[in-house]
């Protein structure tokens, strides 16, 4: 038998550009309206079984109002698709196209899938833009995914095998845009309270019956892999802030926003706001907010930090900041063409050693059964309980 190859670093693969087996890439996003008319669609397409009547409905929706009825989401996706191509275009990968499907708007996923398809393309790799363990960042995607590929089957068409990319979270490429975003940030601030300002690093809240069980299964418990993977990530952060600014004592803590759900039922806490009054009235000097939970600027951004969060601070005279998210970052696109790089690699059977910072080390590359379960089992995509190969 031939000698076993050695261990391949994820990062020397960007030399090499092979994408084999991989034909195309699908950046798989949530989807945001794009003017007024679209906003209450949107929101039952997100809403859809719930029973919320449309009035319920136009409520939620004023926070897209105040905008025009339009989300960042899927101009910041515009972005990342241009900076994906460009990318892939200067490293010798400008023959696998990159694709774009949404959950909840259009471009909708059957029917980016049904073009892929169309298009004679037969393995794809899934890029979503969620970093994080969760139902609703992972294995609603996959779900997501089977739903398309059995409307594309009734219609007679044979869609491509799928493999989903790993979580990206820890990424070089994905942390350190967001360094440089609290390092400016720490600089808006007045000299006088710049050293003394705290982090609070923000995520998407969800229940806590939905934290726990995020992740493999060895990982659920009290949070799962969705606090613990931003906690690696806040550390990270903060260490490089330490490190680059010289100021050893700055306090940091991973709070939440955007709760949605009823009352009674117990999501991750401390709100952002409230957590900003407890700042205040211990008498923190300032306040970067760091969305490290989002890929971009979602409306959770835009309205629930921008608007609520800051206008919080003002009532209360604390001077405040939001650092930038990832977005469009090159650093960003770099990293998305070394995951497919590093996955397409292992796929040939090549043993790399992938790229990842902090504690928790790299994800995995195949969702493990019991990873994130729903309430109500679905069949999913790309995954170890997956039907389709």
């Amino acid at each position: 038998m031939p000698d076993q190859p050695d261990t391949v670093p994820g990062d020397t693969l960007l030399a090499a550009s092979d994408a084999t087996p991989y034909d195309a890439l699908l950046l798989l996003s949530f989807g945001g309206p794009e003017g007024p008319d679209d906003v209450v669609p949107f929101l039952q397409n997100v809403t859809r079984g719930r029973g919320i009547p449309e009035e319920r409905l136009k409520e939620v929706g004023q926070h897209y109002f105040l905008f025009d009825g339009i989300s960042p989401i899927n101009e910041q996706n515009r972005h990342l698709l241009d900076a994906l191509r460009k990318d892939f275009a200067e490293h010798g990968l400008a023959d696998l196209p990159v694709y774009w499907g949404n959950r909840n708007w259009a471009p909708y996923l059957t029917d980016t899938l049904r073009e892929i398809t169309r298009d004679g393309r037969r393995r794809i790799a899934v890029l979503a833009t969620s970093a994080y363990a969760s139902y609703s960042g992972c294995r609603q995607y996959r779900e997501n995914l089977a739903e398309s590929i059995e409307t594309l089957r009734a219609e007679g068409l044979q869609p491509p095998r799928i493999d989903k990319l790993r979580h990206y979270f820890n990424h070089p490429g994905f942390v350190a845009p967001m360094v440089d975003g609290v390092l400016k940030s720490l600089a808006d601030l007045p000299d006088a309270v710049r050293d003394g300002a705290h982090l609070a690093f923000t995520t998407h809240s969800i229940p806590t019956a939905a934290a726990d069980t995020s992740g493999p299964v060895e990982a659920h418990g009290d949070g799962g892999a969705y606090v613990a993977q931003h906690l690696d990530v806040a550390r990270l952060i903060a260490d490089a802030v330490r490190e680059a600014t010289g100021v050893a004592e700055r306090p940091w803590e991973l709070v939440y926003q955007s709760r949605s759900g009823a009352p009674h039922i117990p999501w991750l806490e401390p709100d952002i706001c409230d957590h900003l009054e407890a700042l205040h009235g211990a008498g923190a000097p300032a306040v970067v907010m760091v969305p490290i939970g989002f890929v971009s600027d979602h409306m959770e951004v835009l309205y629930d930090l921008d608007t609520e969060a800051t206008a919080k601070a003002a009532e209360l005279g604390l001077p405040v900041a939001r650092s930038a998210t990832v977005g469009a970052d090159p650093r960003f696109a770099a990293a998305v063409r070394e995951l497919v790089l590093e996955r397409a690699a292992v796929e040939r059977g090549v043993t790399v050693r992938p790229c990842a910072l902090g504690a928790l080390g790299p994800s995995h590359d195949l969702c493990p059964v019991g990873c994130c379960p729903s309430r109500a089992v679905k069949p999913a995509a790309a995954g170890a309980d997956s039907p389709y190969v």
